[in-house]
């Protein structure tokens, strides 16, 4: 067997997320697939690093596929990005050990948030931001972003399903800044649980608008109470931003 690595970017706006349902319907993982089982002529399927949800983009989706024919990354790379909808693309395909995979090989991810803080809306980014009109207190959600750094059970962070898989998590970093009209959050750790980013970033803003204390969230953390984390911040934007093995 040949083991290809394939770098993605993809808008995520009108699918249903990364993770193929069923059939395959509406998912980028399924549009993937059905192209490269165009191409070999046989049923193909790829294994993605990130799960990303409904509404999530890409900067840098990896995922590897193996198949039993020894064709050349260009091949792939072309054929995929010719029958491919134009808001996925195939960046980089690279040949790499039959051994290699890409959810369990990763060691960090970096997710990316765009918030854009302005009273008025940004017409070219608005399906690739959340807006918040009311401005944010930057220092204060740097003060905040503390509380979730090292490793935790972020169960009242998460609507995960499943209750036998651990809800432990480190997180390594969290930078923000302000660029412009844009606060940018980069969140960065050993993996993430299902709206775990979303429910981080929609405490610090609440938290830069005064809604709450940034102490709160240590005990939030410790109640493992997902009522008690309410805000989720919009799918639209969110970014995979880089996974490093």
């Amino acid at each position: 067997m040949y083991n290809y690595k394939l770098t993605i970017q993809y808008d995520g706006g009108r699918y249903k997320g990364w993770q193929r349902l069923g059939n395959g319907e509406n998912t980028i993982q399924g549009k993937i697939e059905n192209v490269l089982s165009e191409m070999l002529g046989g049923k193909i399927e790829i294994i993605g690093c990130s799960r990303t949800d409904a509404g999530v983009h890409a900067l840098a989706q990896i995922a590897n596929v193996k198949i039993e024919e020894n064709l050349s990354e260009s091949e792939i790379k072309d054929y995929l990005n010719r029958y491919l909808p134009q808001d996925i693309s195939v960046i980089e395909v690279v040949s790499v050990p039959e051994r290699f995979h890409a959810r369990y090989n990763s060691k960090t991810k970096t997710y990316l948030y765009k918030v854009w803080n302005e009273e008025y809306t940004n017409p070219f980014m608005r399906k690739y931001s959340m807006h918040v009109q009311q401005k944010l207190d930057i220092e204060k959600m740097k003060s905040a972003s503390q509380y979730f750094i090292g490793e935790h059970d972020f169960t009242a962070f998460s609507n995960a399903k499943s209750k036998k898989k651990s809800m432990v998590r480190e997180i390594y970093s969290i930078d923000i800044e302000k660029n412009g009209g844009f606060i940018q959050i980069r969140v960065k750790g050993n993996g993430f649980l299902h709206n775990m980013v979303r429910k981080i970033v929609g405490m610090l803003i609440e938290v830069g608008a005064g809604n709450i204390e940034d102490e709160n969230i240590k005990g939030i953390l410790e109640s493992k109470e997902r009522n008690q984390v309410s805000a989720l911040a919009d799918a639209s934007g969110l970014y995979l931003e880089k996974i490093d093995f």
